[in-house]
């Protein structure tokens, strides 16, 4: 276990990153004034439709907006803003050619979704063209296009933009509202419920026995857990967010005690940056009021391209006081028939042929085929929830 010691901030939770939780959200003055004015306009792609709504509710503290230049380039060489605080993805702002030549520095554009309508005003600071292969290896490891965060990169717009912006109005969640919480809303009731010590837990697929282990290992240390699935954009293989959300529900119902976890959505779209993303997921947590972290094997990763364990050797990088965040690590975990229950490598002695260990590509087989994995990989319910999704989404 990583241990941070910082326990400042709003009611009396762990500090922001960078020490202050922005807002970026619009005054009705500011309102008043755009609906007044023609500005140019720049179409959101998905992923950065998803990061305004993160900058604007202060989950991506301490960016104001899309990065310019300086920061880029500093992010993307040694994980720092130009200022020196530890930041490990590029927040950017992407566009053609053609929508970078309109733009001139200094000026505000108005930020559209695909359907025309402006939903955040950006102050132009900076405009360049990025080496998007330097950017790949840095912060992916790999400049391969097999991988989804690469492909991502390399569709996007040629020129980043950077500046401040300002979203028009405090996104709501969409069809997650019910399960929505801003930053400021998380820690308020995590205030409320008087939890000091909150661990977070990232997660964009089903939660297996072997999450639910190293969760509720977690959960016997602090006060309370909060289950923060990502809901933004995700490769098209992986479960729907819809689905996520009704296995999440239903475990949460006949699993865990229910006043000691909150579920809330996190509206970011996943980069499969494995290591550099552990170290994004563990800010912005930090940022919803989260005093720990879980980090769990190949974080974030996809394929093979990072080492099991990668995603938690990232941090010996940093110290204590950089990061702000305590962090748990955990071994690869499974169902032991020797030990009859949870275990991992660290706490079982017994050899792997006892082990309930199942391969992703043989779970979605099992699943296609309407069979559930075994109880001890993952809960019935769940895999019922999972089966169901298929045979809707096949038939």
């Amino acid at each position: 276990m990583w241990i941070a010691q910082r326990r400042e901030g709003g009611f009396g939770l762990i500090t922001p990153h960078g020490g202050l939780l922005v807002n970026q959200l619009m005054t009705e003055a500011e309102k008043n004034r755009l609906q007044a004015e023609r500005l140019p306009t720049v179409t959101l792609d998905a992923w950065a439709y998803a990061d305004i709504q993160c900058i604007g509710i202060g989950a991506f503290s301490p960016l104001t907006g899309f990065m310019n230049e300086a920061d880029y380039e500093s992010v993307v060489s040694n994980m720092k803003l130009a200022d020196g605080t530890i930041w490990s993805l590029p927040i950017t702002l992407a566009v053609s050619e053609e929508e970078a030549a309109r733009v001139r520095l200094g000026e505000r554009i108005a930020l559209c979704c695909a359907e025309g309508v402006a939903r955040a005003v950006m102050r132009v600071e900076s405009v360049y063209r990025p080496n998007k292969r330097i950017e790949a290896q840095q912060v992916y490891k790999t400049t391969e296009i097999a991988h989804p965060g690469v492909q991502k990169l390399y569709e996007r717009g040629a020129f980043y933009l950077g500046g401040p912006i300002s979203i028009v109005e405090e996104p709501r969640g969409g069809p997650f509202n019910a399960d929505y919480y801003t930053p400021r809303q998380a820690r308020a009731f995590f205030h409320k419920q008087g939890w000091k010590t909150i661990v977070g837990f990232q997660t964009r697929n089903p939660i297996h026995r072997a999450h639910e282990y190293i969760q509720k290992t977690a959960l016997e240390m602090v006060d309370g857990l909060f289950l923060h699935p990502l809901v933004g954009e995700t490769k098209a293989d992986d479960v729907p967010a819809q689905v996520r959300m009704d296995s999440y529900k239903t475990l949460l119902k006949h699993y865990y005690p229910q006043e000691r976890v909150l579920m809330g959505v996190f509206p970011a779209a996943m980069r499969y940056a494995g290591p550099r993303e552990a170290v994004f997921h563990a800010l912005v947590r930090k940022n919803y009021g989260c005093s720990h972290f879980i980090v769990g094997r190949d974080h974030a990763g996809v394929g093979d391209y990072y080492g099991t364990y990668e995603a938690q050797e990232i941090f010996n990088q940093f110290n204590a006081e950089q990061l702000g965040i305590s962090l748990l690590f955990f071994e690869n975990s499974f169902y032991c028939n020797r030990c009859s229950g949870m275990a991992s490598y660290k706490t079982c002695p017994h050899s792997s042929s006892e082990h309930v260990v199942l391969s992703g590509t043989k779970v979605r087989k099992m699943l296609r085929e309407g069979i559930k994995p075994p109880a001890e990989f993952s809960r019935p319910e769940v895999a019922d929830i999972l089966i169901d999704a298929l045979r809707s989404r096949d038939s």
